[in-house]
């Protein structure tokens, strides 16, 4: 269900730390919502039907899609624009960049992104494929098979160069 408070306060307490920002609770939330139109497509997101009221004071986004089914608290998107985000699922205090793309190989596998992900600017993530907690996708990397837990990958198509923050060599994604 898209209108979940909790997850509202919570994306917003994140986004205002990420901004180095101590406004209060409702300060916060409307400086969010007026300054930052990433902001207002995720919050339009969580609330669902109720945005329509909304949209015509604080508009969208327009180059800035989310169609994912679940997403977790904490979600923050820097510089949205052209992002798609079409994922099987989205969790916990994630970070996706400008011209990113997560979505569909064909019309049924969609990518899974666990919690603490952090995907950079241009990168694609496609398919039936997982990118594991505390990963990082890095600028223009495309990713087509499972990224394991605390990995760094890059490249076309992605290869991991570091795992739980250390060096490595010839390490073949899954799948």
């Amino acid at each position: 269900m898209h209108g979940n408070k909790k997850a509202i306060h919570a994306d917003a307490k994140r986004w205002l730390e990420v901004f180095g920002q101590d406004y209060g609770k409702t300060y916060g939330f409307v400086y969010l919502l007026s300054f930052y139109p990433e902001f207002r497509n995720l919050f339009y997101y969580r609330v669902g039907f109720i945005r329509y009221f909304f949209k015509f004071l604080c508009p969208e986004l327009s180059t800035l899609y989310i169609h994912t089914p679940v997403i977790g608290e904490g979600l923050f998107i820097q510089h949205g624009f052209s992002t798609i985000i079409n994922a099987e699922s989205i969790g916990k205090n994630c970070w996706i960049n400008q011209q990113v793309t997560i979505g569909f190989t064909n019309s049924t596998d969609s990518p899974t992104i666990k919690d603490n992900v952090t995907i950079y600017a241009g990168a694609k993530v496609l398919g039936n494929v997982t990118i594991g907690s505390n990963s990082v996708v890095g600028a223009n990397a495309v990713v087509v098979k499972d990224v394991p837990e605390n990995a760094t990958v890059v490249g076309y198509a992605a290869r991991v160069i570091k795992i739980n923050g250390k060096s490595v060599r010839n390490v073949e994604l899954y799948n």
